[in-house]
């Protein structure tokens, strides 16, 4: 009975740990779909390019708005929990997000037949103003978060401690913040008589090349990370190489 019970008590490995944040964050992709698509039935706007970024329904916004924070709090939490450490709670609260934000346009495709391509314009988030960008623009950070939330929770463990990174972490913010500014320029700088379109996309071209810069910053704890595992993988290899009786 004892045996049995210990048994049934021995944490999740880094690898299962992993696997169960990606299948939380499918089941919650797929029911993000799910509620836009009902917005959109309810509206008749499969289509989400409308003059209004929502259906006329009192109240509908500001429920809407506390939505999409309760989401994203709920993702976080999900890191938070199957984390052990700083940096992998961190890491596994990226992996909830990339992959939430990349399969809630897989589901959208399956659903409702949208988005046409990765390079058709989305009203991506409506705080703390509307966001808008080419659906390959999230896709690509969300990628990047997989990636940095597979190293920093699988490639461990890690000799510094997670503020020594704080330069790498320095130029993320700034990729951030320039990210932000690229999908909210419309909202911040609203060109045309019409001032700004809440459910339209901008008329003008999206920022490929500042986004870029941006993607290249935000890049920078993945390739710090990438690169430390990557040196301990040598040095294990050159240790087992070594130990090797000739």
């Amino acid at each position: 009975m004892n045996n049995h019970s210990k048994s049934d008590s021995r944490p999740l490995s880094p690898r299962q740990r992993w696997t169960w944040v990606v299948v939380f964050a499918i089941a919650m992709a797929w029911m993000e779909a799910a509620v836009v698509y009902y917005l959109r039935t309810l509206g008749h706007r499969l289509d989400p390019h409308q003059t209004d970024a929502l259906p006329s329904i009192p109240g509908l916004a500001e429920v809407e708005a506390i939505r999409e924070a309760a989401t994203l709090i709920m993702l976080w939490i999900v890191g938070l929990v199957a984390g052990e450490n700083s940096r992998s709670r961190w890491g596994y609260g990226a992996i909830a997000f990339g992959v939430w934000d990349i399969f809630y346009y897989v589901f959208l495709r399956v659903i409702c037949h949208w988005p046409g391509s990765l390079l058709e314009w989305d009203l991506l988030f409506l705080l703390p103003l509307p966001w808008w960008g080419p659906v390959l623009a999230p896709v690509l950070i969300a990628i990047l978060m997989i990636a940095w939330g597979t190293l920093a929770t699988q490639g461990g463990p890690f000799p510094h401690a997670f503020r020594a990174e704080w330069r790498a972490w320095l130029a993320n913010g700034a990729g951030i913040l320039l990210a932000l500014y690229v999908f909210m320029e419309e909202s911040l700088h609203p060109r045309g008589p019409e001032k700004l379109h809440h459910g339209l996309p901008p008329t003008f071209p999206f920022n490929w090349p500042l986004f870029i810069v941006a993607l290249l910053l935000l890049a920078t704890p993945v390739i710090t990370t990438g690169r430390r595992v990557l040196r301990r993988a040598r040095l294990n290899s050159s240790a087992l190489t070594a130990a090797q009786p000739t």
